[in-house]
């Protein structure tokens, strides 16, 4: 049967105007703004990575865990020197019928690759060098050095297929009308190339999705006009705590990846690698949580989580043998000098989105420097910060992973072409010690030019309802939308 034939039998209808009770449509917010849900190319908002990796599937595609499972790769094996993956692809088709082909899948992954170029997700997938069509529905990814976390790479949503403007599946996304709302609804079985199953359609379930901002979202998951909240930060944790309904409802995500503020102005007080020091000596990590009732969260004083190493390169954080006092007073000794020598005041701009956890947190930087001698002043990001908050999701536990980050090529903050050259050699070692020592190096090049002021693991929240029984917390962020839809009967 061809695609579009299904697509018209399905029927597709917009959810009900309650909260789900189990067996009708599941209504999704993510928070961002509205528009964001809509963007399309290779920079996607959480919001649209979502949707994307609901309707475009990978070679590869990531479960409620987090965990790998097979997407229009039925199966895959890989070779002994970890060096090539050979992947054998679903019997399934295109949307307008067309099967899906070796060759289809060569040509896309190769554009997607290219067009990546100058991203930090085209950075991790540097180690690529040769995809082909092997037969008919086998197709073989080279790399240069072993990874093995490639499949989560693969797994990304912005690795899905787009063909001719379409994807396949396992979901069918349309616009409502003007309203900033998509529709899902998962394509049958057997237009997945699975066998029928009885009363599939009616035993499915439709998904509405739409962008809200964190406040509203919350609004709306209290007033139980949607089932599930996605893409809580710190910035507005404080917000999944209103109201006796969140209770009970919140779900923090054990995220990996980094929190902290880039330097965005390498001039007058931060054009010193030892006075951004300072700032980083005089914050007191386990105290800048403590306002918001985060159990478990994870401060660090590195870049890269030395737990991230097989062999730890550096001990579990900075300054081990100084209290938080004797780091003030150093930090405050340097400012001091500079004020001095300079004859200005310490001032610095720092670049925070809004939102209530944004102010507590500004609070606590604020009191932390003001101990130092440091003025701070809140400002919106892009507005002329000298420093300003990164909050990413790491995409894979590899070091490098971080250090791509901040490669020069991104022009994002502060940069080191040294450690840049690094993370470049460690793309052909294939010897795992080697490699982790050439990022070790790379790291230390780019803790002693104090590049970054890392505080601790991003924070990732949800709000679910009891109905949803298909979410699960992973470190990832990414909370696929296809399973909301599966019969669970």
């Amino acid at each position: 049967m061809k695609r579009f034939s299904v697509l018209l039998a399905l029927g597709l209808a917009l959810g009900s105007c309650g909260p789900s009770t189990g067996s009708g449509p599941v209504d999704v917010a993510i928070v961002g703004e509205p528009e964001s849900l809509f963007q399309q190319g290779i920079r996607l908002s959480p919001a649209a990575q979502h949707v994307r990796a609901a309707s475009f599937e990978g070679l590869v595609a990531l479960d409620p865990a987090g965990q790998i499972v097979p997407a229009i790769a039925e199966r895959w094996i890989v070779t002994d020197d970890g060096r090539s993956y050979i992947f054998r692809l679903r019997n399934t088709s295109w949307p307008d019928g067309a099967d899906i082909t070796a060759n289809d899948i060569r040509a896309l992954l190769r554009d997607t690759i290219s067009r990546l170029e100058g991203t930090s997700l085209g950075l991790d997938l540097a180690k690529v060098v040769e995809v082909r069509a092997m037969t008919g529905r086998v197709v073989e990814v080279r790399l240069s050095s072993p990874m093995p976390e490639f499949l989560r790479l693969l797994a990304q949503p912005e690795l899905g297929f787009v063909k001719n403007g379409s994807g396949a599946g396992p979901m069918v996304a349309s616009r409502d009308g003007e309203a900033s709302i998509v529709r899902l609804s998962a394509l049958p079985p057997e237009a997945r190339g699975f066998p029928a199953r009885e009363n599939w359609e009616d035993l499915a379930r439709t998904l509405t999705v739409r962008a809200l901002p964190a406040e509203a979202a919350v609004e709306a998951f209290t007033n139980g006009d949607i089932d599930l909240l996605l893409n809580g930060r710190l910035s507005s944790f404080p917000l999944a705590q209103l109201g006796p309904l969140s209770r009970g409802a919140i779900q923090v995500d054990p995220s990996i990846g980094m929190l902290g503020l880039a330097i965005r102005n390498d001039g007058g007080l931060l054009s010193d690698p030892a006075r951004r020091e300072a700032l980083s000596m005089a914050l007191d990590r386990s105290a800048l949580i403590e306002p918001f009732g985060l159990g478990g969260w994870q401060p660090t004083t590195w870049i890269i989580p030395p737990s991230l190493f097989a062999e730890p390169p550096y001990p579990d954080t900075r300054w081990p043998d100084l209290s938080i006092e004797e780091r003030q007073r150093m930090a405050s000794q340097r400012i001091a000098a500079w004020e001095a020598a300079s004859g200005e005041g310490a001032e610095l701009r720092i670049g925070l989105p809004a939102g209530p956890g944004s102010d507590l947190l500004f609070e606590q930087l604020r009191d932390a420097w003001a101990a130092i001698g440091v003025i701070s002043v809140k400002v919106a990001p892009g507005a002329g910060a000298d420093l300003e908050l990164r909050d990413r999701l790491a995409r894979y536990t590899s070091p490098r992973w971080f250090l791509n980050q901040f490669n020069c090529e991104l022009e994002i903050g502060l940069c080191s072409p040294e450690a840049d050259a690094l993370v470049r050699e460690s793309l052909s070692q294939s010897d795992p010690f080697s490699k982790q020592q050439v990022l070790a190096e790379a790291h230390a090049e780019l803790v002693q030019q104090e590049v970054f002021i890392p505080l601790g693991a991003p924070v990732r929240w949800a709000l679910v309802r009891g109905a949803v029984d298909t979410y699960q917390a992973n470190q990832w962020g990414l909370h696929p939308l296809f399973p909301l839809s599966q019969p669970t009967t």
